[in-house]
């Protein structure tokens, strides 16, 4: 058995997004690769994340997308930042990764690490 599948939504270009694939892969677990810029996250999907995290602790703050958006300058309520997120995956800290019923936001092998264990 290949222990739990794992699902990553990043995009390509994400040096983090880049670091868990190989993570999981080097530890032969089966991941499924979701790239934010080809699917967007399905509502639902983002909502799991934020549940743990809360909506405003999924942003990158201090990525290009947040920055260039004049997001520290809005005042936006959940849902109209869930728009924005839905349909601009850059304004995400990457990669949402997703095993079983443990979810992690950014580069966080602690987070990787508990989701490999059989």
């Amino acid at each position: 058995m290949a222990g739990p599948n794992v699902q990553i939504f990043g995009v390509k270009n994400s040096a983090a997004t880049r670091a868990a694939e190989r993570f999981f892969k080097e530890r032969r677990i089966a991941i499924q690769m979701v790239d934010l810029k080809q699917k967007a996250m399905a509502p639902a999907e983002i909502r799991r994340f934020s549940e743990r995290f809360g909506l405003r602790g999924l942003l990158d703050t201090e990525g290009k997308a947040y920055i260039d958006g004049g997001f520290q300058y809005l005042k936006l309520t959940d849902e109209e930042l869930l728009g924005r997120i839905e349909r601009n995956p850059g304004l995400l800290r990457l990669p949402l990764v997703r095993g079983g019923n443990r979810v992690s936001v950014g580069q966080d092998e602690e987070g990787w690490k508990a989701m490999a264990v059989r």
